[in-house]
C-alpha cells in the first residue's frame, strides 16, 4: 500500500497556490488508506491488483502529446478535450454563446484550489482526486438561457512513458429555469493502463433542466474512478443516460440529491463488459423535499469472466411526503464465468410514498432464441439481436446521431453470447 501511494504522491510539482489542498489530502489519505474488504461500500470490488501497480506524473507529455481518438460527432456549443486531466487548446472548440461561461481553472490556481475544498464529502479517491488535480473547469448556464447545441466535456487517456496517474474537477452550475444538454466522453488513446479519477458536481437552480450523457469507452487496461454529485433546487430535472464499455477497472459513484420541491431525476444505464472488465456502479437517490420524483432504469451484460456490480439506494427522507420512487434493474450472464452482482435497496422515512424496486439477473430467453432461429437466423446472428435489444431498450432519448454513434459502439463492443455449461 504505502509503495502505491508514493507512486502517486510522490515527487509531483504543483503551484504554491494548491499546496495546503495537496498537502491535507494526502495526509488524510495516508491515513485512510485504500477501500479494503471490509469497506461495505466496495464489497464487491477488489483493489488488490491496484496496489501492486506503480505510476508516474500525469503530466508527461500530456500537453502535446499527439492522440488518436474520435471525438463524437456535432453540432456544438463547446468541446472542452482534456488529456490526463489537462486541458488541450489545440483539440478544443468554443464559441460565443450567450448564457453559457466556461472557465478553466489549469491557469488559475487559486480559484481551483476553492474547487478542490468544496463538496462532495471526504473518502480515499475523493481525497486522491485532491491531491493530484491540477486542472478543473466550471461550466455555468444564466438563469432562463438555453443552450441549443450540446457540450462536450471529453477525457482522454493516453499512454505516456509509463503507465500515468491523473485527476481532474469539473463543476456545471445551472441557473433557475436554464437548459443544458451535456456530454462527457471518456475515452482512451491506445492501450494504457493509467488511473484517472474525476470529480464533477452538478447543481440545479429552480426549474432547470440538464440532459447528460456519460459515455465511458475508456482505454482496455486503465483504471477509471469517478463521483459524480447532483444537487436539485425546487422543479428541476435531471435526464441521465450512462454507457459503460470501456476500462479495466471503473467505479462510479453517483449521486443525487433532490432537495427542492417538485425535483426530478431520470436515469437510464447500460454496462457491457467482456474478457476480465470490472465496473461496479453505486448510485445513491435521496429524496429531501414533498413530491420529488426519481425513475431508473439499468441493465447490464456480461460475458467471459468480466464481472458487473450495481447498487441502487433510494431513501426517501422523513418530511418528502408525495415521492415517487422506482428502480429496476435487470442483467444478463453470457458465460458460466460471468458475474453480475446488484443490490437494489430502498428505505422510506416518509408517509404517502409511492416506491418500488427489483432486480433480475438471468440468460437470454430460450423461447427468443428459437423463434428467431425459426425465422432464419443463424445461432450467434440471433444471440447478437436479443442481447443488442436487451440493452438498446434503455437509450430511448438520444438524440439521433449519438444514438447511431452509442449504437454503433455497442455492436462493435456487444459480448458474444456462448452457451452456459
Amino acid at each position: 500500500m504505502s509503495a502505491l501511494l508514493d507512486s502517486l504522491l510522490g515527487e509531483r510539482a504543483a503551484p504554491a497556490a494548491l499546496a495546503g489542498v495537496r498537502d491535507a489530502a494526502i495526509a488524510a489519505l495516508r491515513d485512510r488508506g485504500l477501500p479494503g474488504p471490509r469497506d461495505e461500500a466496495w464489497k464487491y470490488t477488489s483493489l488488490r491488483a491496484l496496489e501492486q501497480r506503480r505510476y508516474v506524473d500525469g503530466d508527461c507529455g500530456a500537453r502535446t502529446r499527439p492522440v488518436d481518438v474520435a471525438f463524437l460527432p456535432g453540432p456544438f456549443a463547446a468541446r472542452l478535450v482534456f488529456v490526463n486531466g489537462l486541458h488541450r487548446e489545440d483539440l478544443s472548440a468554443a464559441g460565443a454563446v450567450t448564457g453559457l461561461a466556461i472557465e478553466r481553472l489549469g491557469s488559475r490556481p487559486d480559484e481551483l484550489a476553492a474547487l478542490l475544498r468544496s463538496p462532495p464529502p471526504a473518502d480515499a479517491f475523493g481525497e486522491l482526486n485532491a491531491a493530484l488535480a491540477l486542472d478543473g473547469v466550471r461550466v455555468r448556464v444564466a438563469a432562463g438561457a438555453r443552450i441549443e447545441a450540446p457540450v462536450q466535456i471529453v477525457h482522454v487517456g493516453a499512454p505516456a512513458d509509463g503507465d500515468v496517474a491523473w485527476s481532474l474537477r469539473v463543476q456545471v452550475e445551472l441557473g433557475a429555469g436554464a437548459q443544458l444538454r451535456l456530454v462527457e466522453h471518456h475515452v482512451g488513446s491506445a492501450s494504457n493502463a493509467n488511473l484517472a479519477s474525476i470529480v464533477t458536481a452538478y447543481r440545479l437552480g429552480a426549474g432547470a433542466r440538464l440532459e447528460l450523457v456519460q459515455l465511458q469507452d475508456a482505454a482496455d487496461g486503465g483504471t477509471l474512478v469517478r463521483r459524480s454529485d447532483a444537487m436539485l433546487e425546487a422543479e428541476a430535472a435531471l435526464d441521465l443516460h450512462t454507457i459503460e464499455v470501456g476500462a479495466q477497472l471503473a467505479r462510479h459513484d453517483l449521486v443525487v440529491g433532490l432537495a427542492g420541491r417538485g425535483a426530478r431525476f431520470r436515469s437510464r444505464g447500460v454496462f457491457a463488459l467482456h474478457g476480465r472488465q470490472h465496473v461496479d456502479t453505486r448510485l445513491a437517490v435521496t429524496h429531501l423535499a414533498r413530491d420529488t420524483a426519481c425513475d431508473i432504469a439499468w441493465r447490464g451484460v456480461a460475458d467471459q469472466r468480466s464481472r458487473g456490480v450495481f447498487h441502487g439506494a433510494i431513501t426517501v427522507a422523513a418530511g418528502a411526503d408525495g415521492a415517487d420512487a422506482q428502480l429496476a434493474n435487470k442483467n444478463l450472464l453470457l458465460s458460466a464465468q460471468a458475474e453480475i452482482d446488484t443490490q437494489p435497496v430502498l428505505e422510506i422515512h416518509a408517509d404517502e410514498v409511492k416506491a418500488a424496486h427489483g432486480a433480475t439477473v438471468g440468460q437470454l430467453d430460450e423461447r427468443a432464441l428459437f423463434y428467431l432461429r425459426s425465422r432464419g437466423l443463424p445461432l450467434d446472428l440471433a444471440r447478437r439481436v436479443l442481447v443488442a435489444a436487451f440493452c438498446g431498450a434503455v437509450l430511448d432519448g438520444l438524440e439521433p446521431a449519438l444514438r447511431a454513434h452509442v449504437d454503433a459502439l455497442l455492436a462493435a463492443r456487444l459480448p458474444q453470447a456462448e452457451a452456459l455449461a
